[in-house]
């Protein structure tokens, strides 16, 4: 009779292991995300903490870097929209021409979409930030308005060819604000408002969220919910008649 009710379990069991391993890779797979995203904290820390290095062509994702040159009088694209209190804006994208260097894009910060007083340097500048590099385009992105010079991807070849300098390395120094605190700024967060001239310039290097941790606790938490469901309904599976 014992054997019996055993067998009662055999079935039921074959249809839960499934759900648990799916719960406990879901968590593994977090605990490997949380590992690759410290990894990728500690290197944008260490990139900002080393000083900067003259702009490479091939420079390494988030380098520090640091670019002299002139600005291209009407060579600017707008990257973006993003709302900052009632104003619609985007990225400033300029090129910086260098001596003896390949044309530069140089993120220079946000811009309101129409109006507001923008600083435009004449003379020679030397501009220090943080290595863009291009980002891949998703095939469910909105389309660009090149012809309008506006652009919802960083595609930086795009960009460089809608600018007129299709040689222009495929990345962009995207400009720390002078005088900032020497501390990361969040992927899609809004830095605070400048109160000085635009472009508003980023306030340090990108910090992407890491909430991996939470998210493995929440699948190994699920896991042992479901563990404990599946004995408390065995067990009195086992005792009914």
């Amino acid at each position: 009779m014992s054997g019996r009710r055993w067998q009662r379990l055999i079935l039921p069991s074959f249809l839960a292991l499934p759900v648990l391993a799916l719960l406990l890779g879901l968590g593994s797979w977090q605990v490997q995300r949380l590992a690759w995203k410290n990894g990728l904290l500690a290197e944008l820390a260490a990139a900002q903490a080393a000083a900067p290095i003259s702009a490479p062509l091939a420079p390494e994702p988030f380098a520090h870097i640091t670019a002299t040159g002139r600005f291209r009088p009407g060579a600017e694209a707008l990257l973006g929209l993003e709302v900052r209190g009632p104003v619609l804006g985007g990225s400033l994208i300029a090129v910086l021409d260098r001596e003896g260097a390949p044309p530069l894009l140089v993120e220079r910060g946000w811009v309101p979409m129409e109006g507001g007083a923008i600083e435009r340097p004449e003379g020679e500048v030397t501009v220090t930030g943080f290595a863009r590099p291009s980002e891949r385009r998703s095939p469910f992105a909105a389309a660009d308005d090149v012809a309008g010079r506006r652009f919802l991807t960083f595609d930086a070849p795009a960009i460089a060819a809608a600018l007129g300098v299709p040689e222009a390395p495929p990345y962009a120094l995207t400009v720390i604000r002078p005088g900032a605190p020497r501390g990361p700024s969040g992927f899609g967060a809004a830095p605070p408002p400048s109160r000085g001239p635009l472009p508003d310039a980023a306030t340090g290097f990108p910090a992407p969220n890491n909430p991996h941790l939470g998210y493995a606790l929440t699948w190994f938490g699920l896991a042992a919910a479901w563990v404990a469901i599946f004995a408390l309904w065995a067990f009195r599976r086992m005792r009914s008649p």
